[in-house]
């Protein structure tokens, strides 16, 4: 009996060591879904036009990609909110443009770097520029909550500087900080490079005043229980191929080389090409204009305002064509050749025309027309956003001139996050139809059968004093 007893108990000690509960590699592959909480930001994720985007987004696809899974990519909306989500083994790991400190490392396993990027102290022109450390002493700084600029500051403090004060923001974002030091109200901001370089143009004012510190190592952060080791190793064999075969390259070009806003065309390059770029596409723009049912000088502007009137533009992320539609827009509006001038535009006008019909019947023109150009920029979703957002302050959500002093909202975190589709770059969309409405003028004016010589157009004749002492972006 007792024999039996003991080779029962070893049978059944052997079931549970075959028995032994999966590590989180497995649990990824046998859920089918890979869940990364990240920042909903412009350099890390968020939505635009084409869908989900942002350097984090794309680089955690590719790992999906590689493990045969989906992904399901969670914003979060405060870097405190991240480590959260990693203590509470909500997501799989963090990508969200985090640095490696001593403190993160302590708490949490961590990839492979596979960025490198510089914390920059960063002022108003015309104002006191410090050129280091001992500088911002006395100064009013404006950092992230939680993040790497704070515990800088607390190890500076530690180690001498007793005068040495801060803010800490518990936002998500860095524009918030831009935007402080934009105001007047804080002198300086601590951000990284990256999204310096990202958000400059939308702050024209702001500049570096020195780096405080050498370059940091970017990773990915996994929660801190369970067993990660495999899948640790997973991505780190998967950024070092990345590294080799030059793809880490490529997504830092698209994605931070090439973020630098466009200033708007001056109304005397747009007359330019107006009479060099034009005439060899104005009657077909007038064809398909009549179409469609539409004023051809409306179509021009936005062909120009996408593509210079170029049949052949193409853009980092895909969209094509004079009108610069992307694949799946093409294919919805039966577009096989999106190089093909009249394809495009046809498709271009046929996609306007669908998103006016989609908007609230007592939308009325103008505004219907300009609210369909924000849609056609910055997708129907962020545009309802940006018009709960102006419901909610008071304006009138069927108005272009309320609807406008809200679409840079969609920037901000403190309102982004309350809205069903996130960030979006609103001030942009903003812009966008400003520019187009600048050009349609031009293009009228033009034909006036007595060809006066009008005075262009001032985008300040358009925007509310609120954006319009925002530097402007031109897609």
């Amino acid at each position: 009996m007792q024999r039996l007893l003991t080779t029962l108990t070893l049978a059944w000690l052997i079931m549970l060591g075959g028995c032994s509960q999966p590590d989180s590699l497995e649990r990824i592959q046998s859920r089918g879904e890979l869940v990364v909480i990240s920042r909903n930001s412009p350099t890390t994720y968020y939505l635009d036009k084409t869908g989900p985007t942002g350097f984090e987004y794309a680089l955690a696809g590719l790992l999906a990609q590689e493990l045969g899974v989906k992904l399901e990519m969670r914003p979060a909306f405060s870097l405190d909110g991240i480590f959260e989500t990693l203590q509470r083994e909500d997501a799989d790991f963090a990508a969200a443009g985090l640095t490696l400190t001593g403190q993160r490392q302590a708490l949490y396993p961590h990839s492979a770097s596979y960025y490198e990027l510089t914390p920059q102290v960063v002022y108003l022109a015309g104002t006191y520029r410090p050129r280091e450390t001992a500088d911002i002493e006395d100064m009013s700084i404006v950092v992230l909550a939680g993040s790497s600029h704070a515990e800088a500051l607390r190890a500076l403090k530690q180690g001498g500087m007793q005068n040495l004060t801060w803010r800490e923001i518990a936002e998500v974002d860095s524009m918030e900080l831009l935007d402080l030091v934009n105001a007047g109200t804080a002198q300086l901001a601590i951000i990284d490079s990256n999204e310096f370089t990202v958000q400059q143009s939308l702050f024209p004012r702001l500049k570096r005043a020195f780096d405080l510190g050498s370059e940091q190592d970017m990773v990915w952060y996994l929660p801190p229980t369970g067993d990660n080791q495999r899948l640790l190793q997973s991505i780190d064999t998967f950024i070092d191929q990345l590294q080799r075969d030059g793809t880490l390259a490529s997504l830092h070009e698209e994605y931070f080389a090439n973020t630098t806003g466009v200033s708007r065309i001056s109304s005397h390059t747009f007359t330019r090409n107006m009479h060099k770029l034009l005439p060899p596409y104005r009657e077909l723009i007038k064809r398909v204009a009549a179409e469609y049912q539409m004023d051809w000088h409306l179509l021009a502007a936005v062909a120009y305002q996408e593509s210079y009137w170029n049949p052949l533009a193409t853009s980092p992320t895909g969209v094509r064509g004079m009108m610069m539609l992307t694949l799946p827009t093409a294919r919805e509006m039966g577009v096989d050749d999106r190089l093909d001038a009249a394809q495009s535009l046809r498709g271009g006008a046929r996609y306007l025309k669908n998103i006016k019909r989609r908007l609230p019947g007592d939308i009325h023109e103008p505004d219907r027309t300009w609210l369909a150009l924000a849609a056609y920029n910055i997708g129907m979703g962020h545009l309802e956003d940006a018009r709960v957002i102006t419901e909610r302050q008071g304006g009138d959500p069927h108005l272009w001139r309320d609807v406008i002093k809200a679409l840079p909202l969609l920037q901000k975190s403190k309102h982004f996050q309350n809205t069903r589709y996130g960030y979006a770059r609103g001030l942009e969309a903003a812009t966008y139809v400003q520019n187009i409405r600048h050009y349609y003028s031009i293009l009228e004016w033009q034909d006036i059968p007595e060809n006066k010589a009008l005075p262009p157009m001032r985008a300040e004749d358009y925007l509310p004093a609120a954006v319009s002492n925002v530097s402007l972006l031109a897609l």
